[in-house]
């Protein structure tokens, strides 16, 4: 079984990632953490070494729970969620685990929303983390 988890390295990162563990000891598992950035002017080179320096702790914390696992750093000009999607598509994920945020109606209308994309779009179940 594959687990994707969609990661940002925000405090319910940990979250998601400790779900992941639970979810890998409980189907032996492998668990790919993806975290996705637009890239070209959209994306400064802060911002790239902040997300490798996430998943390298993201890594590190899968590999202490004895969890096998990939880490990709995506910047392939895609939305986040058209990312998660077509990543969980290209290497035949079997869950996919991603963070939902509270936002108002008005505040999805404007910013959109990636978990609500990976949930309608992803054709493999999601778990979605609070």
């Amino acid at each position: 079984m594959k687990i994707l988890v969609g990661y940002r390295g925000t405090n319910v990162g940990r979250d998601l990632l400790e779900q992941a563990v639970r979810q890998a000891r409980a189907y032996n598992a492998e668990v790919h953490v993806i975290t996705s950035l637009y890239g070209g002017s959209m994306t400064e080179t802060e911002t790239i070494k902040e997300a490798e320096e996430n998943l390298v702790n993201a890594k590190q914390f899968l590999d202490s729970q004895d969890v096998k696992n990939q880490t990709h750093l995506l910047v392939r000009g895609n939305h986040p969620g058209e990312d998660v999607v077509l990543y969980a598509k290209e290497n035949d994920i079997d869950e996919i685990i991603i963070a939902v945020k509270s936002r108002s109606k008005v505040g999805k209308i404007l910013f959109g929303s990636t978990a609500q994309y990976v949930i309608l779009k992803a054709e493999c179940p999601v778990l979605s983390v609070k």
